[in-house]
């Protein structure tokens, strides 16, 4: 075990007992097998890592055991915008930022130090103190682009994506409906909200346009490289 964990380990037994916590020996095993972790972890995964110890504890009590843990501070709750709730170690006096893949769902931690001060500046400059702070960026990482198809179904595009359009697929009808509310193969697009149900709504010259899912089935549409332009 890493040493800060073990000085963590130490004061999770310290604190616990001063608190009387019940099943102290029972929430020291919840603690050991999260920093055995290092990674964003659901309730569901922290049960099935215990559960492969042959630790037989119930998840509502590992569940209220990271209730605990969070409240004095050896864990960070975070809800991402999957929606799933997931732990992680919370060491004192480190801070970090997360950057999300809204495709495989991969979170990649990082500190910038002169985006932390420029944060600092810009509250200052409204008179305001900042306490806290958490910087969620969604985005695509490195490895869903490289298998990224360069040309898909807009149907296919994540919420957030600015696209191309190159063409489009279907009948002479549905070419007609399309074009008539504006849209061209060129077009440069912002996809707004897609929840892979229901309805797809993106921006084109600044109106928003409501697509059903079998129409923008046929539009198909390039990512755009922020380098490149397009693709």
């Amino acid at each position: 075990m890493h040493p800060i964990h073990l000085q963590e380990k130490d004061q999770f037994k310290k604190l616990f007992e001063q608190e009387g916590i019940d099943s102290l020996e029972d929430r020291m095993k919840v603690l050991e097998a999260f920093f055995q972790t290092e990674r964003h972890i659901s309730e569901i995964e922290l049960f099935e890592i215990i559960k492969e110890k042959d630790a037989d504890l119930a998840p509502s009590f590992i569940s209220d055991t990271l209730d605990l843990m969070c409240r004095y501070g050896f864990a960070h709750k975070h809800r991402f915008n999957n929606g799933v709730i997931r732990y992680e170690h919370r060491h004192i006096g480190q801070h970090h930022d997360h950057m999300i893949c809204t495709k495989c769902n991969q979170i990649i931690e990082f500190k910038n130090n002169q985006l932390e001060n420029l944060q600092l500046q810009v509250a200052a400059t409204h008179g305001f103190h900042m306490l806290q702070h958490k910087m969620e960026i969604y985005g695509i990482c490195t490895h869903c682009l490289k298998r990224r198809l360069s040309l898909m179904p807009l149907m296919a595009a994540k919420q957030g994506e600015i696209l191309i359009v190159r063409s489009f697929k279907g009948g002479t009808r549905s070419r007609m409906r399309l074009m008539s509310m504006g849209l061209r193969v060129g077009d440069r697009i912002d996809v707004i909200s897609n929840l892979n149900q229901g309805q797809l709504v993106i921006a084109l010259d600044y109106k928003r346009l409501v697509l059903g899912r079998g129409l923008a089935e046929k539009i198909m549409v390039q990512p755009l490289d922020p380098e490149k332009g397009a693709a």
